[in-house]
């Protein structure tokens, strides 16, 4: 493969930027370019003191340059890294300099997938570099940091090995019958079927879980027009994220934010205020508010506690009662007049956004309905990405459909297609069996330099 570079820090001014390269070309494209105290004695695993130079000789920066050699390296090819100031100018001309010295650019996480070809890591831990980087909330970190670790590529590999032995015996069977082989008895293909099915599920189930560790909890504010919504997501932001009026129907359109409340990650969205409108663009704005409603894992409904209730709160609560929800009746620090008791929930919860009354009782409520702290990443395997779970899903699906044909009395000889089914789902979580088209749309999400 050719030596690729890329600038692996973000842009801006910061203390350090790091270019990287990596490739068989990388120690003899250095040698080019950084000027140190005996360059041909650069030994594997060390840091040099010196300065990168441009064509006619000229400093460009003063830089510490690492030097890693195949195999013991992130890609599994040699590494050289240059730490030099931060900025944008200086790390540019650096890159710039590399690549006239015979480095092609890096694609987008094209470090990450070499050291995935050429068997550094498989591609769940490949998938788990980018979930360590959008990580939200410690929890998720520390469930990407498993993953990166290989704990669930060893267990999904166990998981397949164990069909692989079955699939082996029940072959055996099929092409060899000329040898004295032990026929693969029902009892003994139940028995394997049984055990790793429990484990597929536990997987999937787990999958609830890493959903909110990397998402969030999908919640709404929904609410007539001006009872505080929009104050009451800067106030749990701690930030002017939301424009806020006296006028009604400020909001026009869904604001979505990220944040962690009491260990609990949630991706928030504000919504226009929900009523009858002739505004064409306002409109739209509750069209939008109607459909985070349906999609919402946690709805947050705001009442005005100086009002009465009328017939759109009542529409408002109907629609979420089936639904994990908090009644919030806001503005006590006003004179209040709405009817409590009329509230068919006993998730209620009063406030005022205005001067925070209430709020620690509002986080609190949220902790006590999505209480994480029952989740030990540290020891328990989560399943956080959607494709893991959909290919454990269709492995498990496969097995069941194996155990349902041999309870109605099928050869055994009928199952093998099934349980290379199953293998094949599981073997494209670890990437083993995985198309290049899969492989290059995982690593499209990456950013260039990792």
């Amino acid at each position: 493969m050719n030596t690729i570079a890329a600038i692996s820090t973000p842009a801006g001014t910061g203390g350090i930027s790091i270019v990287r390269m990596s490739g068989e070309d990388s120690i003899n494209i250095i040698k080019k370019v950084f000027k140190t105290k005996d360059i041909n004695t650069f030994l594997s695993h060390t840091i040099k003191y010196g300065h990168i130079v441009d064509e006619e000789g000229n400093v460009i920066d003063e830089v510490l340059v690492s030097y890693f050699k195949a195999p013991r390296t992130y890609t599994g090819e040699d590494i050289c890294e240059i730490n030099c100031h931060g900025g944008n100018n200086v790390t540019k001309r650096i890159l710039e300099v590399l690549l006239r010295s015979g480095a092609t650019l890096a694609e987008g996480g094209e470090f990450t997938k070499r050291a995935f070809l050429n068997g550094k890591i498989d591609l769940s831990q490949a998938e788990a570099v980018i979930d360590i980087i959008n990580s939200k909330s410690d929890k998720e970190r520390k469930s990407s940091v498993n993953q990166l670790q290989g704990v669930l590529g060893r267990k999904i590999s166990e998981i397949k090995g164990n069909f692989v032995d079955l699939l082996v015996d029940i072959e055996a069977n099929i092409d060899y019958p000329e040898y004295d082989i032990e026929e693969v008895r029902r009892e003994k293909i139940f028995e394997i079927l049984d055990k790793n099915i429990k484990e597929l599920i536990k997987l999937e189930k787990s999958f609830e879980s890493g959903k909110i560790l990397k998402n969030g909890v999908n919640t709404v504010i929904v609410g007539k027009p001006n009872v505080g919504k929009s104050s009451l997501l800067n106030t749990l932001l701690k930030e002017e994220r939301a424009i806020v009026t006296e006028i009604p129907g400020t909001t026009r359109d869904t604001i979505e934010e990220y944040l962690t409340i009491k260990s609990v990650p949630l991706k928030i969205t504000d919504t226009a205020g929900i009523r009858e409108t002739n505004d064409i663009v306002e409109g739209i704005g509750v069209e939008k508010s109607m459909k985070a409603l349906d999609e919402a894992e946690l709805v947050l409904i705001l009442l005005d506690g100086t009002k009465e209730l009328e017939q759109e709160d009542y529409n408002i609560l109907n629609k979420v009662k089936d639904k994990k929800h908090i009644v919030i009746i806001n503005k006590i620090d006003l004179e209040t007049i709405i009817e409590k008791e009329k509230l068919d929930t006993k998730n209620v919860i009063e406030i005022s956004a205005k001067t925070l009354q209430g709020i620690d009782l509002l986080e609190n409520k949220i902790e006590e309905m999505f209480n994480h702290n029952d989740i030990d990443v540290d020891s328990e395997i989560i399943v956080t990405n959607i494709r893991h779970k959909d290919l454990i899903v269709k492995a498990r699906e496969q097995i069941e459909n194996i155990k349902n044909a041999l309870n109605t009395g099928v050869p055994i000889d009928m199952i093998s297609i099934e349980l290379q089914n199953a293998v094949q789902y599981l073997g494209e979580i670890t990437g083993e069996t995985v198309s290049e088209d899969v492989v290059t749309g995982i690593f499209k999400k990456f950013c260039v330099g990792k």
